[in-house]
């Protein structure tokens, strides 16, 4: 084993059993690697469950609501923040037709496979997959008609610049839709409130939550407007993501044997809790804000 290698061993292992250590969001999708919860694509979302009975169809349902819910379609150029592995433009792509997917993704190793994806899928024309950040977009002004950023706004440093960067790339009019994920109101039972705290802090470790971005729906609702948002709608479906998608994979784990061997370690102990504990600290939120 390289020292390179070993140290790297060494700092997932820190990151496992130590809960005061975090990795950088680029470390975090590396160790994930090419695995992903679905069973027959690379979709890394939690899904939206409400007419879905498999990872596969959550995965794709959720896809299918933000682009829904941001009025995705054909002729408009879609800026898509934190895409993965692409397995939504190219959803998007095949079934919504805009006319162009702009996506920036700042872990490397994704950037290289999501490419291969969409040249595999024969849509290298429509879709153009960049390696870039989200706080700070190599994209012109008023150059996108709808952004959206599929559980990944949470990772920004910050969540604020991200939503100034949004209002500034997007046309008059324009849309911005994310699928975020946020903490829950504190409950009044002081024990509950702790199993919260424990809930919202051991995710925001591992995943790398930035501090500034902990704030609940009313908060982000206030970061929309003073970035220079209106029509700003957000709605929680936390009911339709964590409790069936923790039934499904607890019943369901053969996603489990393609994790990283820690990474792996990681989620055999979460799905041997109840759902009601695992995410009582998480709230799932899809937000809605237009451009003046």
């Amino acid at each position: 084993m390289s020292d390179n290698t070993t140290d790297r061993f060494l700092g997932y292992l820190n990151w496992l059993f130590n809960p005061f250590h975090g990795l950088q969001t680029t470390e975090v999708y590396d160790l994930i690697g090419t695995s992903s919860l679905t069973e027959h694509a690379l979709y890394l979302n939690l899904g939206y469950w409400r007419d879905a009975d498999t990872i596969d169809e959550a995965s794709e349902e959720l896809a299918l609501l933000v682009a829904k819910r941001g009025g995705m379609a054909p002729g408009d150029t879609v800026l898509d923040c934190g895409y993965g592995f692409g397995d939504q433009d190219i959803l998007w792509a095949r079934n919504i037709k805009p006319e162009k997917i702009i996506g920036l993704n700042i872990t490397k190793s994704q950037v290289e496979r999501a490419r291969m994806h969409v040249a595999d899928a024969g849509l290298g024309k429509s879709v153009n997959l960049r390696e870039g950040s989200a706080t700070e977009m190599p994209i012109e002004n008023e150059s996108v008609d709808l952004v959206v950023s599929v559980e990944s706004a949470f990772h920004y440093r910050t969540r604020e610049d991200f939503f100034r960067e949004a209002f500034r790339v997007l046309r008059p009019g324009g849309r911005l839709v994310t699928a975020d994920i946020l903490p829950t109101e504190n409950s009044d039972n002081l024990f509950r409130r702790i199993e919260q705290w424990i809930s919202w802090n051991l995710v925001a470790g591992k995943f790398n939550i930035p501090h500034e971005n902990y704030y609940l729906t009313p908060s982000y609702s206030n970061k929309l407007s003073n970035a220079g948002f209106i029509n700003i709608d957000i709605a929680s479906i936390r009911n339709d993501v964590y409790k069936p998608l923790h039934e499904y994979l607890s019943v369901n784990r053969t996603f489990v044997g393609k994790l990283h061997p820690l990474a792996k370690i990681l989620a055999q102990l979460t799905l041997d809790r109840s759902a009601e504990s695992v995410y009582c600290g998480l709230d799932y939120i899809l937000s809605y804000a237009e451009k003046p």
